[in-house]
């Protein structure tokens, strides 16, 4: 089989955004509306079991804010704080304290000098992929991705599949022909069970999850000079992972 493709998730795998990201932004946005709701680190961690903020949102107050009455209109509210919300984060992204995961841009350069097929896969918005590009990255960098899959564009977010159909039926190929990186056990959830062999770099949130089924799991992406962690599978010998190494996982 050849790998014609690497899709990529975005949050805790393109660059740890949670914590000090999407984690601050839901606080201010909170307090901005008034409510007296805080997610500290270690319950963010929890909610984070929940893809999608309008999601976690809603999760948040069902389960830990019992006491909290909801106005007629809280759907609406949700959007709100939601939209706000974003706005905030990427305020963050735009003052670059998000940087990229170690090895993401030499992976990415390397793959498109190998004619390889890239895509973001991902349940955030689009508004917060291409701004962490074009901050954290390269101001043009996402054009160096075929497809960018965000957002609302599919009904069931992951651990659904269906991002990741949805991202290959645009590219063209079948789940055969690519692989993912993902971070979280939701990621490789959707991506196994849309067929893609799958890569995981863990972060502070995820390292305790189950990967069952990954065609590896790394510490990060490793660069020349600064090795990755090996946490599952092999290594065939190699220190950082570049496409070569991604071909081996995949074959």
């Amino acid at each position: 089989m050849t790998l014609s493709a690497i899709l990529f998730d975005v949050d805790g795998t393109l660059a740890d955004t949670e914590r000090d990201g999407h984690r601050i932004a839901f606080n201010r946005t909170f307090d901005k509306f008034g409510l007296d709701w805080h997610w500290d680190v270690e319950l963010y961690g929890r909610l984070l079991a929940v893809t999608g903020g309008k999601e976690r949102i809603r999760h948040y107050v069902d389960h830990y804010k019992s006491d909290y009455l909801k106005p007629s209109d809280f759907d609406d509210l949700v959007a709100e704080l939601h939209r706000e919300k974003t706005r905030i984060y990427n305020e963050i992204l735009e003052s670059g304290k998000i940087p990229m995961r170690p090895g993401v841009k030499r992976l990415l350069q390397d793959a498109m000098e190998r004619g390889l097929k890239l895509a973001v896969v991902t349940t955030t918005t689009p508004e917060n992929v291409t701004t962490l590009l074009k901050c954290s990255l390269d101001p043009d960098s996402a054009q160096w991705f075929d497809v960018i899959a965000a957002g609302d564009i599919v009904p069931a977010k992951k651990p659904a599949p269906d991002i990741y159909f949805w991202a290959m039926d645009k590219l063209a190929l079948q789940p055969r022909d690519c692989i993912a990186l993902e971070d979280s056990e939701n990621g490789i959830r959707a991506s196994l069970s849309a067929g893609v062999k799958t890569v995981i770099t863990v972060t502070d949130y995820t390292k305790d999850q189950d990967f069952s089924g990954a065609a590896a799991v790394l510490s990060d992406l490793g660069e020349p000079e600064s090795p990755f962690s090996l946490l599952q599978g092999q290594d065939y010998g190699k220190t950082f992972a570049d496409v070569d190494l991604f071909e081996r996982w995949h074959a």
